[in-house]
This record gives structure tokens, C-alpha cells and sequence, in this order.
């Protein structure tokens, strides 16, 4: 199986007193149906020698692709700020195939020059998207980018209300989607082949 590594949403337990990263088992398990092992990236590591232990780590597992998942808002917590920007920066310089999930797109588009402006009516909804893609896809998130980066085109935008949904490069296999393809009862086949044929590194037109 390729290997591709995922970040990791995190939680503060306060009641006692942890601060834990987290994955969505079915987001393994959408990743595994299509060919991929799951490394899901410790954030703590963009906190050592900064960011050294980072890039190390990358460079020991050697991933072929790379995930940003979902979960908490941008500027909630720095050290997943941290390791994404890595991973970001580390998906330009080795030339890997790069996908974003709700925070993980906007995360790319920040990182990108892009802007967040508040959304309503985006909470654990449904909506279909209109565009390349038609689907019906679920929406759980309050943000929205203003506009698209510099380099990306839209793919998909939500049919009620004009929001972008999808993002994707001109010219590199990177690609952000604002749904979550493993919030699903079942997985959608044709989300399945988008997020495989893009991790494999093809760029869709």
C-alpha cells in the first residue's frame, strides 16, 4: 500500500488535563479502500527544535501523499498551525500529491493568501454542490474562503448559498474539498475514485 500521512484535529481534555490529537477512524478507513496506509502526523512534533523533528520524522516515513484533515478552526491551536504549514511546505518542495478536508482546505487556501469570512447555515447540513461535481455532501463547518487563492481554480460551490466547496490547483495534484468524504454511512464510490486518482498524483481538468 502507498503511504500517505494525515493530520491530526486537536482535543483539549480539560477535565484531565491532556491535550490529545485525534483521527477519525473512518477517515483510515476511506484511505484504505483506495490502496492507502494511514501515518497520522503527531502535532507536537512542529513544537521541537523548530520544527526539525518535523521534517525528520518526514523524512523517515516517506510519505507519497499527504491529507490535511478536518477539524478546529485555524488559530485554535498553534501547534497544528505549525505542522501543517510543514506539511504543506514539504507537499511544494518533494512535488506530492496534496488533499484538504473543511479545515484542510481552508488551511491551504490561508497558506495561499486566501482570507476566511464566517458562515451560517453550514452546521451539520446537507447541501449539493454545484459545479464540476454534483453530489450531495454534508457541511460541517462555519467558515468559508472569501476567495479563491492565487493558482486555484473552483470546482464546486454549495447550491444554496454560492460558498466554495472545492478548490484545485492549475497545474499540481492538490485539491480541497470544505465536505467530509468519511462522514458518510457509506462511502460515495465516486468521491473514492476523485481522492485516489488525485493522491495517485493525476490532475483533473
Amino acid at each position: 500500500m502507498k503511504r500517505i500521512v494525515v493530520s491530526q484535529r486537536v482535543d483539549a481534555a480539560e477535565n484531565r488535563v491532556e491535550v490529545r490529537d485525534a483521527l477519525d477512524q473512518k477517515l483510515v478507513q476511506f484511505f484504505v479502500k483506495i490502496g492507502f496506509q494511514t501515518y497520522p502526523v503527531p502535532n507536537s512534533l512542529a513544537e521541537f527544535q523548530n520544527g526539525e523533528l518535523l521534517k525528520s520524522w518526514l523524512q523517515e516515513i516517506k510519505p507519497e501523499a499527504i491529507v490535511l484533515s478536518g477539524g478546529n478552526n485555524i488559530g485554535d491551536f498553534t501547534s497544528r498551525d505549525k505542522t501543517e504549514d510543514t506539511l504543506i511546505r514539504y507537499a511544494s518542495r518533494e512535488e506530492l500529491p496534496l488533499l484538504g478536508i473543511c479545515r484542510g482546505m481552508q488551511m491551504i487556501a490561508h497558506y495561499h493568501g486566501a482570507s476566511l469570512v464566517p458562515l451560517t447555515g453550514h452546521v451539520r447540513k446537507r447541501h449539493r454542490l454545484d459545479g464540476e461535481v454534483s453530489w450531495e455532501v454534508n457541511s460541517f463547518h462555519d467558515f468559508a474562503i472569501e476567495s479563491c487563492p492565487t493558482s486555484f481554480k473552483v470546482f464546486a460551490t454549495c447550491s444554496t448559498d454560492g460558498s466554495v466547496e472545492g478548490i484545485k490547483h492549475d497545474y499540481l495534484p492538490w485539491e480541497g474539498w470544505m465536505w467530509h468524504p468519511e462522514r458518510e454511512d457509506s462511502f460515495c464510490e465516486l468521491q473514492l475514485a476523485r481522492a485516489e486518482r488525485l493522491l495517485m498524483g493525476e490532475i483533473s481538468n
